[in-house]
């Protein structure tokens, strides 16, 4: 059996509901979800072998690392890697990767999933 490989898409998402309405939204999708209510367990998602080929990360999360910091250490260790933000609020000026996205809280789970596919990655 050939074919494609599943797009796989890291959410990493603090609120456990959001978490689980967008993974289920990309889940319908055909997506490959993977969740992490954190930076410091979707760094290790990111360091691992696991097939990630999109990172949807919440800015404000618990821990040591942010959206903006996890971003850049996804970057360094997958150069390729496609990121898209969200945040309901922060008070740090944006950090935006090259080739990254950005929406505000509230968004639709389809909006999200609009932007994957202009990634090319569905």
């Amino acid at each position: 059996m050939g074919g494609e490989r599943t797009a796989s898409v890291l959410v990493v998402e603090d609120e456990m509901l959001l978490l689980d309405l967008v993974t289920a939204e990309l889940e319908d999708a055909g997506l490959s979800v993977i969740q992490a209510s954190d930076g410091e367990a979707a760094l290790a998602v990111l360091e691992s072998d696991a097939a990630v080929d999109l990172l949807f990360t919440d800015i404000r999360l618990p821990g040591r690392l942010d959206g903006w910091h996890l971003a850049e250490a996804a970057r360094s260790l997958r150069p390729d890697l496609k990121v898209i933000y969200a945040t309901g609020f922060s008070s740090n000026a944006p950090r935006l990767l090259p080739d990254s996205l950005f929406f505000s809280k509230p968004y639709r789970p389809s909006v999200i999933l609009a932007a994957i596919r202009k990634f090319g990655l569905s």
